[in-house]
């Protein structure tokens, strides 16, 4: 009987000292990371078959998990022959008391900006199914780029000129 009440009594030693170990771990990692709380934004026209509900997290930056290109493209380089540019209203659009805040929903996925009278922020964007993402800012705009294989869909969004307006490419 007492034999067994010490085998009990170290394993219980020891799955506490292995426990506290782990948490002390994972505590310490966790300790110097933070988390932006999701803004929500607000959903308009909800019935409407062009509309889709959103919820925006903090703006994204490209993963260093995938490769970045070393030279971010230019919103003023020519798009490629085959490339068609349209100016898109966004289908979705609800004021905050900074700005804007429209939706443009492309093949390759979903981008949100909030637009100021002189210049924008991404609030969130989500690549389709089957799609990847990247991001580039700069002072004067923001690009976010879907891409498939060799499909690629850009969102732009620039203020250089004047207020912000938001072009789409599909090259």
């Amino acid at each position: 009987m007492r034999r067994g009440l010490v085998h009990v009594l170290a394993w219980l030693l020891a799955t506490g000292a292995a426990v506290t170990l782990s948490w002390w771990g994972v505590h310490t990692v966790m300790a110097g990371t933070a988390y932006a709380p999701p803004r929500a934004l607000p959903v308009v026209g909800a019935g409407s078959p062009t509309t889709r509900a959103t919820s925006a997290t903090a703006p994204v930056a490209p993963s260093p998990h995938r490769p970045s290109r070393s030279h971010p493209a230019s919103p003023s380089a020519s798009p490629s022959p085959t490339a068609t540019v349209r100016r898109s209203p966004g289908p979705s659009s609800s004021p905050t008391p900074s700005g804007k805040v429209k939706a443009y929903d492309t093949d390759g996925g979903h981008a949100v900006f909030e637009l100021g009278a002189a210049d924008a922020t991404l609030v969130s964007a989500t690549p389709g199914t089957g799609w990847s993402m990247q991001v580039w800012k700069t002072a004067t705009w923001i690009r976010v780029e879907f891409s498939r294989g060799t499909d690629r869909v850009s969102v732009f969004c620039t203020w250089h000129d004047g207020p912000p307006h938001v072009e789409i490419g599909t090259y």
